[in-house]
């Protein structure tokens, strides 16, 4: 998975101002949702928390452990996300929270008649493809995960949005909710799609292509080769993938590729040059340069100093 993507930091609370010293909030309502901006500065444990709404979460400083459907806790960082349905209970606690170092978190909540009618726009007038219908809709079953370019800058601009005095912030908050909701269900669509391919390689276009791929990953992939396989034309299989799954095949492509560079970079032997060649990159200072825009730093860099964090 890619690196996280931390979100830009947000004031706090001026002392004097906070209400508690455990999940303080701020609030800001706007038309189709609120905006809260959540601060713990002490230790506190099994914190109730629910939410009447469907709830976007995304944590901005310190560390949480959340407790949630009933699995066992986990930890909650800066650069991850939560989805959350409306009335699911959850427990929260604040280990490491002090008032030198207080934890800080964003939660969106979102009115269901709201998404209700994204999700009915979406699936009346937006099947990009005839022959496999799929509904639009947010699944829980990852309902944790690391923020990506486009979550965390959509995500950003919605906390700007809604913190703002602008009089038209509903239209822009609109518009910005829309995108989030997209691109979050593609989102969940690749990775739900890539997972399926390994067993069902032909049961529909999408898995078919996205098998191939895996396949051939050490090898050059022409798009031309990917568009027949998909019985497209060049210029549609490429809208075709982008509506899929918010990416161009290229950046999925080079995405995989990084992926499997990852792991080889967890044994030292290898070295940049053999791990560029070894996932199908013909140019190391390609492969060097899109490893840095994936992970923030350098493949050397990351062998260094991530070979234990292998995801």
């Amino acid at each position: 998975m890619p690196a996280k993507n931390f979100l830009h930091p947000i004031d706090l609370t001026p002392p004097d101002r906070l209400d508690t010293l455990v999940e303080n909030r701020r609030v800001y309502n706007l038309h189709n949702c609120e905006f809260n901006v959540y601060e713990s500065y002490q230790a506190a444990y099994r914190v109730p928390l629910r939410f009447n709404d469907l709830t976007i979460s995304s944590m901005v400083r310190g560390k949480k452990i959340m407790h949630l459907f009933g699995e066992p806790g986990f930890e909650y960082l800066p650069g991850e996300t939560t989805i959350i349905p409306a009335n699911e209970p959850m427990t929260i606690d604040f280990p490491e929270a002090q008032f030198s170092d207080p934890t800080q978190c964003i939660a969106l909540t979102v009115d269901g008649t709201y998404i209700n009618q994204i999700f009915h726009y979406l699936n009346e007038y937006y099947q990009s493809d005839k022959h496999e219908q799929f509904e639009w809709k947010l699944k829980f079953n990852e309902y944790h995960f690391d923020n990506d370019n486009e979550i965390s800058a959509i995500i950003n601009k919605l906390i700007r949005i809604c913190s703002s005095d602008d009089k038209t912030k509903n239209i822009f908050a609109d518009l910005s909710l829309k995108e989030l909701f997209i691109r979050l269900m593609q989102s969940q669509r690749l990775t739900k799609a890539a997972a399926d391919c390994v067993d069902n390689t032909n049961s529909n276009r999408m898995q078919y292509v996205l098998h191939y791929i895996q396949e051939h990953l050490l090898e050059k992939i022409a798009i031309d080769e990917l568009s027949r396989k998909a019985y497209l034309s060049r210029n549609m299989f490429f809208k075709w993938f982008k509506e899929q799954f918010g990416i161009t095949p290229l950046e999925y492509i080079t995405r995989e590729r990084i992926r499997l560079a990852r792991q080889l970079l967890a044994d030292r032997k290898n070295t940049v040059t053999s791990v560029s060649q070894q996932c199908g990159f013909t140019d190391v200072n390609y492969f060097i340069r899109a490893f840095k825009k994936s992970e923030g730093i350098t493949p050397k860099h990351w062998q260094y100093t991530s070979v234990d964090v292998i995801r």
